[in-house]
């Protein structure tokens, strides 16, 4: 069973409002404008649904039509004022110059007001209000700035964060305004009394499906006097505001909804809400200790967490809560897709780590006790299982599991840790600030002495991060790591190899990238078995050499050096990996980039790799996570290759003469809330999957591996690497576990586990 807690992303249809849909579709179906009988007894049901709707909204006056949603309810609102706007300005009038919207405001206003300003050729100066460290709007700043804005936005409450504007005092900040005030009234509906006939408001949309509703219905109130432009022209329905034939289903179940809120027994009262965040707020303290609420409850909606826990990134959690079965966000979910930080918690002001790993849970005001107790408890398991992952602190002094080979990425950015568990010796190489308790902590629950903290290159933007990684780590270092004892890049001094039991590091000077680039040679025996090549060479890139720390002349001797030392086919990690292909080989990327071919075959000088490479690096974008691109991708289209294996395509092939090589790429700490006990796959997570790839790279060619995982996108990534190494039958379950038949899925008796 799932938990849901994402309501302030949409809600599930109350049975009232399904009842009264379908109902409507099959009795009382006719056309509201028809003046018969079947026209009639449709009118009936709308005209009920609005006279509901004046009640709860306390708006007796006014203009309130039914829309498709907020959406439209907050375009029509913004046409409407700019309109009234422009028609001032083609009469002579000054116009005031200024449009303000919220700064947390969801992206629908700020995205409308500048569409309609520039269509309507205002070209007025759109502008945020700046809020304070709570989420609500400074007033002194708004009562400023009043005077000389035309249109002013504000919601009532925040959908990321729940924040309950100062509705009362931004209307005093408006007195003697000539602006028009819009206020979304999405989170609001249900939760908070609007009083519209008592509030200056000229304009409020609100949505149906964040309140039980079906998605396309809403409403928008417009105040007497407030002018209005239709944004649908046409047939003249909603009393020619709103034109189209209504959505008489949505108006049913909206109106049912309205009537269950109005009645007081279907949702509970703002105090049984409050302390059902009480209880939500008790268990995530007691399973992630120092979690942090990011918006202060006495000022927010009851039904919103949005928490942020040290060392722990947003996708990180969200994978975690999803293989609980519980369905939370990452923020607004038009924006969840997105590999940023929350925009919101950024205009108040929070710390970084606070605004890249934010999640939010919200649930609804219909929801039972029981789905509570039950979201406590599989909160408090999901600390359980990050525990018995090392992921955070635990009582359990046992040493865990290391494996030889963990990556980790921050946008793009790869860091390394090499681990020998016999001698419990580790290197890491390429810290990341974003890891720095997450690898001390890696460290630590291991029982592993941590034998150098190696940067394959200095940063002209920045300072490493091994210093503080040393200092997290202190009580771990070994002597020869100690920060007076090793080099500008952390190699001890003194040493040309770094022994890890039956693994050594030996290390190559690679200028190019920068001046002191080097690579880490990671031998097993006398086996070379990888190298870590920085941003010297990339999948589908060259490391850039436009820095003023740059060798640019020195790259390509350097490129040359590395293919004598490691060969066409060792593996290479790479300092970034911006399109998630884990590893390459200098036979795979010379097949890829003219350049790295052009220089190992000699038919390019240094001087002339140089130059081709300037050009290449010339005005080079940030990357898709808004960072400096540390090289020119000249190779990042992937081949349109089809991965993807269907459920069915599964079943065929686990009944086929060779049996698949089954593996699950998720992560330990969702694994043991979610266990594949039906498939009985080989667990390799995705972190740990390089160590994998040289033997399934050596399983016979007609042998499938099929990678599965929450929702087949890393599965595809770990389907698409083992090709790139040359298996082809390679593939990833379509849809992943999410798609699969939930009863295929079972759990184990332990306690941690929940179906899905």
């Amino acid at each position: 069973m799932e938990i849901y807690l994402d309501a302030n992303a949409t809600t599930p249809v109350l049975p009232q409002a399904r009842a009264a849909a379908l109902s409507v579709m099959a009795e009382a179906f006719g056309n509201p404008s028809s003046i018969h009988g079947s026209g009639l007894r449709a009118r009936a049901v709308l005209d009920e649904a609005r006279a509901t709707a004046r009640r709860v909204l306390g708006a007796s006056t006014g203009r309130l039509l039914f829309t498709s949603g907020a959406t439209e309810g907050i375009q029509t609102a913004v046409l409407s004022a700019l309109t009234a706007l422009r028609r001032r300005r083609d009469t002579g009038e000054s116009l005031p110059q200024q449009l303000l919207y919220g700064a947390t405001e969801h992206k629908a206003v700020p995205e409308a007001l500048k569409h309609w300003n520039a269509l309507l050729g205002l070209h007025l100066k759109v502008v945020a209000i700046p809020v304070g460290l709570d989420g609500r709007h400074d007033l002194a700043w708004l009562r400023e700035q009043a005077p000389q804005a035309g249109l002013v936005c504000t919601m009532a409450a925040n959908n990321e964060t729940g924040v309950i504007s100062d509705l009362d005092g931004i209307a005093e900040a408006l007195q003697g305004s000539p602006a028009l005030w819009l206020v979304d009234g999405v989170q609001a509906l249900g939760k908070l009394a609007l009083d519209l006939d008592r509030r200056p408001i000229d304009y409020a949309p609100f949505s149906g499906h964040k309140l039980y509703a079906p998605k396309g219905i809403g409403m928008l109130y417009v105040r007497d006097g407030a002018p209005f432009t239709p944004l649908i022209a046409g047939g003249g329905q909603e009393g020619a505001l709103r034109s189209g034939t209504e959505n008489m289903a949505g108006i049913a179940a909206l109106g049912a909804v309205l009537k269950a809120l109005e009645s007081g027994e279907v949702f509970a009262s703002a105090q049984r809400l409050a302390e059902r965040r009480e209880r939500l707020a008790a268990a995530l303290r007691d399973a992630f200790p120092g979690v942090v609420f990011n918006a202060p409850f006495a000022l927010s909606l009851p039904t919103t967490l949005n928490v942020s826990v040290p060392g722990l990134s947003a996708k990180l959690l969200l994978d975690l809560f999803d293989a609980a079965g519980l369905r939370v966000s990452g923020g607004s979910a038009c924006g969840a897709s997105r590999a940023q930080p929350s925009y919101v918690l950024e205009a108040m002001g929070l710390p970084a780590w606070r605004t890249a790993a934010a999640v939010r849970l919200s649930f609804g005001g219909a929801d039972a006790d029981t789905t509570l107790d039950e979201a406590c408890r599989r909160l408090r398991a999901c600390g359980e299982s990050l525990r018995a992952s090392c992921q955070i602190p635990s009582a359990d002094e046992a040493p865990r599991h290391a494996e030889r080979l963990t990556r980790f990425v921050v946008d793009g950015a790869c860091c390394y840790v090499v681990a020998d568990e016999a001698s419990r010796r580790a290197v890491v190489i390429d810290p990341l600030p974003e890891l720095t308790e997450r690898l001390a902590q890696w460290m630590r629950c291991r029982g592993i002495a941590l034998a150098a903290v190696l940067d394959t290159h200095s940063h002209g933007d920045h300072a490493s991060s091994a210093p503080a990684l040393r200092a997290a780590a202190k009580d771990l270092l070994a002597p020869e790591a100690q920060g007076h004892r090793v080099d500008a890049l952390g190699w001890p001094l003194d040493q040309d190899r770094l022994a890890l039991g039956a693994l050594r590091l030996s290390r190559l000077a690679t200028p190019g990238h920068t001046e002191d680039a080097t690579a880490y040679l990671l031998h097993e025996g006398e086996t070379l078995r990888a190298a870590f090549v920085g941003d010297t060479v990339m999948p589908g890139a060259l490391g850039r050499s436009d820095f003023t720390v740059s060798a640019p002349l020195a790259f390509g001797p350097s490129l040359k050096t590395l293919a004598e030392r490691v060969g066409a086919d060792v593996t290479l990690l790479p300092g970034h990996d911006y399109d998630d292909r884990f590893a390459t080989t200098l036979a795979i990327e010379s097949l890829a980039q003219p350049l790295l071919d052009g220089v190992l075959r000699g038919r390019l000088s240094a001087e002339a790799f140089a130059a081709e490479k300037a050009e290449l690096e010339r005005d080079l974008p940030p990357t898709e996570y808004q960072t400096m691109a540390c090289g020119a991708r000249v190779a990042c289209a992937r081949a349109a290759e089809r991965v993807e294996m269907s459920a069915a395509e599964l079943r065929t092939a686990l009944r086929g003469a060779v049996a698949p090589v089954l593996v699950d790429v998720r992560e330990d700490y969702e694994v043991r809330l979610s266990p594949t006990g039906e498939l009985a796959p080989e667990s390799v997570p995705l972190s740990t999957l390089l160590n994998a790839l040289p033997r399934w790279s050596a399983l016979p060619a007609d042998a499938p591996v099929i990678f599965f995982c929450r929702s087949g996108n890393r599965s595809a990534q770990a389907a698409k690497a083992l090709r790139r190494f040359g298996h082809a039958q390679a593939w990833s379950l379509e849809g992943g576990l999410a798609l699969w038949d939930a009863e295929k899925i079972s759990a184990p008796a332990d306690g941690l586990a929940f179906a899905i």
